[in-house]
Formats: C-alpha cells, sequence, structure tokens
C-alpha cells in the first residue's frame, strides 16, 4: 500500500508530465458521453411530440439549446483565457 509520502514524492518527481491526461478526458466525453445524451433528448421530445405536447418538446428544445450554447462559450473562453495568459506572460 503506498502510504501519503510516498504519492506526494512521486507527484512531486513527475512534474514534466501531467497527472491527469485531460485532453483525453474531454474527447472522450464529446465523442461517447455527448451523442448518447443528444439521442436520449431526441427519444423524449419525439415521444412528447407524438403525444401532441409541442409546447414542452418546443420549451425543452430551446433549453437544450442554450444549455449546448452555454458549453461552447465556455470551451471558447477557455481557449481564449489561456491563449490571454500566454501572450502577457510569455
Amino acid at each position: 500500500m503506498i502510504t501519503f509520502a510516498q504519492a506526494a514524492a512521486w507527484i512531486a518527481a513527475a512534474e514534466d508530465e501531467p497527472i491527469l491526461n485531460t485532453t483525453g478526458v474531454v474527447g472522450a466525453i464529446t465523442k461517447y458521453v455527448v451523442p448518447i445524451l443528444l439521442a436520449v433528448l431526441g427519444v423524449i421530445f419525439i415521444s412528447r411530440a407524438g403525444k401532441g405536447e409541442m409546447s414542452k418538446v418546443l420549451t425543452s428544445s430551446a433549453i437544450a439549446i442554450v444549455g449546448l450554447a452555454f458549453i461552447a462559450g465556455a470551451g471558447v473562453l477557455f481557449v481564449f483565457g489561456e491563449r490571454l495568459v500566454n501572450l502577457i506572460f510569455g
């Protein structure tokens, strides 16, 4: 079993390498999780539309589109912030 001191020493020794591959995690979420969630939303919208609840379908669709816009905006701001920091601090 690894002690806390051993783990801290191991992390401190690996300064150049990231502990967690966030690029891979984000890529996996984008590739696998997002399409499944969109498919589930599509099934829900189609089932509601089949029941004649068009106002609920339109409201849910608008909420989903606004949510996707917020997620995309957060990604753009993250990239913009990273480039701004690189510009200022070199």
